[in-house]
């Protein structure tokens, strides 16, 4: 292929669609999903179902724009950073006018989507999801504080609310737990990352824990907050939302993060740390499944 030939459209759509980070919307819009399901008591009719995929595609595509926005602020960083450096901006392989073009029609899609055919309160608590996370955690928040995943955590958890939004047309506390939930699981999961990729974060210059307060104290603070999200992750069986099938996972999963917070904090390992944070994925997709298994069985 010469160098005038016109770019495959295959390849253009790859990159386009890699500026979604498809592995993070698929856990986005699960954890979405589980709203939607436990705002529905019993099975949903056809009328629910049909609600509860449009406020999905409606959610991926706004949580895609988020996506994009931030690889256009990032991309500097992210070609410094070998777990980002494949990125279509920092490849150069986008530009800044088509990723923010994209990003606009995404979230201007989603947005009236969410609007037409779900309800008002689904589409504005999403775009305020998006402000949160494009700009307020990735312009603000990342370069400025070790705090950045803490508060910027908050975007990162309200996938469930907006489930229970869309089905419900309100929040409700049980919509509150699972946000609490998400929200005290986000640290560990990425203060285990930066464990091992510190080196990355410190030639990016991104003040990460691991980074500003050394690699002992970011373990201890791993341990905590498995511990304070073990109690968390008990609050669905305590306030009345699921029975014993989901008690047992929860105790299980969380157990297991705990004990791999222990191990962590007690012998570090580059291979330990990478370990934790695959467990930590694990912890919160199974923990919402056992919440949908239960939902259905009992």
């Amino acid at each position: 292929m010469s160098a005038n030939s016109p770019p495959n459209p295959a390849s253009v759509f790859k990159q386009f669609y890699a500026l979604t980070k498809p592995r993070v919307i698929q856990l986005i819009v699960f954890c979405a999903l589980i709203g939607m399901v436990l705002a529905v008591p019993g099975v949903p009719t056809w009328d629910e179902v049909q609600l509860a995929l449009l406020a999905c595609l409606g959610i991926w595509l706004v949580a895609g724009a988020a996506a994009a926005f931030n690889c256009i602020v990032e991309k500097g960083i992210d070609a410094k950073m070998k777990r980002t450096a494949w990125r279509p901006t920092a490849k150069g392989q986008l530009d800044d006018r088509q990723t923010l073009l994209f990003s606009a029609v995404l979230c201007v899609t989603g947005s009236a989507l969410l609007y037409v055919t779900v309800n008002p309160l689904t589409m504005w608590l999403t775009f305020a999801t998006f402000v949160g996370y494009a700009v307020v955690y990735t312009v603000i928040l990342k370069p400025l504080t070790p705090q950045n995943i803490v508060i910027g955590g908050a975007s990162g958890a309200m996938p469930p609310v907006l489930g229970w939004a869309a089905m419900t047309g309100d929040v409700g506390p049980e919509a509150g737990i699972l946000f609490l939930i998400i929200f005290l699981w986000t640290p560990p999961h990425f203060w285990a990352l930066a464990l091992y990729r510190v080196e990355d974060y410190r030639k990016a210059g991104l003040p990460m824990l691991p980074v500003t307060h050394g690699n002992e104290f970011t373990r201890l603070m791993i341990l905590l907050y498995t511990l304070i999200l073990f109690a968390a992750c008990l609050m669905p069986y305590i306030y009345g939302m699921s029975s014993w099938i989901y008690l047992l996972a929860a105790l299980g999963l969380s157990a297991g993060f705990c004990l791999y917070g222990y191990r962590l904090w007690r012998h570090y390992s580059d291979e330990l740390a990478r370990k934790t944070f695959r467990f930590s994925l694990i912890h919160l997709s199974a923990l919402f499944a056992a919440l949908l298994v239960d939902h259905y069985v009992l």
